[in-house]
């Protein structure tokens, strides 16, 4: 099924996961499954989701950080969050950090379901990555990782693409160095940092065709592409 509407899940209760992965599997969705929030943006870049379930207590990075960074890139994605915690002020965090919904354990699958079908006919959803961004001169391809430049095909590295992907989505936005290596390579350690920089400047290379595209190292913060 071509429209399948895939959806992020990030709990660290396995068996909870499961249960939540089966019975939406069932429904209809895709479902990947991610464990801890750094696992869990990382999948995020990877894949092309319409919809995102947080739980917010999660390791490594929890569910307010995870969604404040997915909002960074993606400003218009669908987040729910699943918790224990039934407080206001946790509430209001939630939604200060970008949740459009907010459940509390324990809950009923029925009820889930629900809300997941109005967050997505709310959001319009079917709400898709744009596959392919025009860069000046340029057509980046993000599903075939192409960059065609008047015919000529320049075929990139998956993280060549996933670095583009970032950029391009937050186009004229300065996107955090550590975002970029957390979504990208799944930590933000000094080694990966390095390769960071050595993708960026390939990148550049591979754009300087066109003198309208520029990526800035804003020192210290991150990247921008502008155009």
């Amino acid at each position: 099924m071509e429209n399948e509407i895939k959806i992020l899940l990030v709990e660290d209760d396995l068996n909870l996961g499961f249960v939540i992965q089966d019975n939406l599997k069932q429904a209809g969705y895709k479902v990947h499954l991610s464990q801890d929030g750094k696992e869990g943006l990382n999948a995020f870049n990877e894949g092309d989701f319409q919809l995102c379930l947080f739980d917010v207590m999660l390791p490594k990075k929890d569910g307010f950080s995870l969604a404040e960074d997915v909002r960074k890139v993606n400003s218009e994605m669908p987040i729910i969050f699943l918790t224990a915690k039934s407080q206001t002020e946790d509430k209001i965090k939630g939604f200060k950090a970008g949740a459009d919904d907010y459940i509390t354990k324990p809950f009923s699958m029925d009820e889930l379901l629900l809300r997941i079908e109005a967050l997505l006919k709310r959001s319009g959803s079917l709400l898709k990555s744009r596959d392919v961004h025009q860069l000046g001169e340029y057509q980046f391809n993000v599903n075939n990782y192409t960059l065609d430049h008047k015919g000529e095909l320049k075929k990139l590295t998956k993280k060549e693409a996933d670095i583009l992907k970032i950029l391009a989505e937050q186009k004229g936005k300065v996107v955090e160095r550590e975002l970029i290596l957390n979504m990208v390579w799944g930590d933000d350690s000094y080694f990966n940092g390095r390769s960071l920089d050595v993708f960026i400047t390939k990148l550049r290379k591979y754009l300087k065709e066109d003198p309208s595209i520029s990526i800035n190292n804003i020192h210290g913060v991150g990247f921008s592409l502008e155009v």
